[in-house]
């Protein structure tokens, strides 16, 4: 009786182990999360890589503080109210600038609407 126990006991503990894993993200980083749920929106505006920077730091700071700002590699790290916002932003070709937003509740699960409306005001703030 109690090697079944056991044995009941060590499988639940491997079956909720593998469950857990890290997902990336957008700014390069590796964070502890459900990885296989989508978290992220893109959009690709025909403008230059530092004026869509600018325009995801207005918005960010419009909605909440951002915590950490990249001007290297283009990456922001922000909170709104209880959410993690990432947002990358990449030359894809000399015309076509990519956006990247993510977002994540502090317990890491995700959240792609607050990600989209933050993705939908970066571009009305390139409309200004």
């Amino acid at each position: 009786m109690r090697l079944k126990c056991f044995l009941g006991l060590m499988t639940m503990t491997l079956i909720i182990g593998s469950l857990n894993g890290c997902y990336s993200t957008a700014d390069g980083g590796t964070k502890a999360g459900m990885p296989w749920l989508k978290d992220s929106v893109v959009g690709r505006y025909e403008r230059p890589v530092d004026q869509i920077f600018e325009a995801a730091i207005e918005v960010i700071r419009f909605n909440g503080a951002i915590e950490s700002e990249n001007s290297i590699n283009h990456s922001l790290i922000g909170r709104i109210d209880t959410r993690k916002i990432w947002v990358q932003v990449q030359e894809e070709s000399p015309t076509i600038t990519r956006v990247e937003v993510q977002s994540r509740t502090k317990y890491g699960r995700p959240d792609v609407d607050l990600a989209s409306e933050i993705e939908k005001q970066i571009a009305l703030q390139l409309m200004r």
